[in-house]
């Protein structure tokens, strides 16, 4: 199949509404973190690409899919857009100031090491942070450094740069098809991804008890 759309933008830009949406236009399904890590084979997939310990089998990993967003797969886009040179390219944004604040509540808070974080956390720390995860200058400058290159590699003709809460006209455009009678999806609040992270957090415990 091949992906159509990747997601270049980090975590907490609104990545699972995006996920929705895509669905809801016929892109489906759409990976993302919460696809990844109810399936144990994706996710020791992912774990072991993000430590550097397979060459990442693309075709493979993103085998059903049609579209991407969100982490682990937005920090590999210069290689995805490579692959898959037909697909277009989707960069979420928002503020830096109120994307930090969105982390900090929630994915960063899950790397700390007194949160005893999973190996997906472990493994995304050191490969997007740089394990500077208490150090806010650093965490913002690698997100806004990831716009401007993202920016600096498309034309307007491969790339649209989605603002959180744009809504559909602007995605629709972009990807040329119908705008849908339907609401823009919204969700994913600080509560409700702190409710589903304890859920796999404990999924993935009662996992490696079996392991182990």
């Amino acid at each position: 199949m091949g992906l159509k759309v990747i997601g270049a933008g980090f975590g907490r830009t609104g990545t699972d509404s995006m996920k929705r949406a895509l669905e809801m236009l016929g892109l489906s399904p759409c990976h993302h973190m919460y696809e990844v890590l109810p399936r144990q084979d994706l996710y020791d997939a992912w774990v072991d690409v993000l430590n550097g310990d397979r060459e990442p089998d693309w075709d493979r990993i993103f085998d059903g899919f049609e579209a991407t967003v969100d982490w682990p797969a937005a920090h590999y886009w210069r290689e995805l857009a490579a692959h898959f040179p037909e697909a277009r390219i989707l960069l979420t944004v928002r503020s830096a100031e109120s994307w930090l604040a969105s982390m900090d509540k929630t994915i960063l808070n899950r790397m700390r090491p007194e949160n005893d974080p999973t190996p997906m956390a472990l493994a995304l720390r050191a490969r997007i942070f740089d394990d500077r995860i208490d150090d806010p200058e650093h965490i913002v400058a690698i997100y806004r450094r990831q716009i401007e290159e993202v920016q600096a590699a498309f034309g307007p003709d491969r790339l649209l740069t989605y603002e959180l809460g744009s809504g559909w006209e602007p995605l629709c455009e972009f990807l040329g098809v119908p705008v849908p009678d339907k609401p823009f999806p919204r969700g994913n609040t600080a509560e409700d991804f702190q409710a589903r992270a304890d859920q796999t957090r404990a999924e993935q415990t009662a996992i490696q008890r079996e392991k182990g």
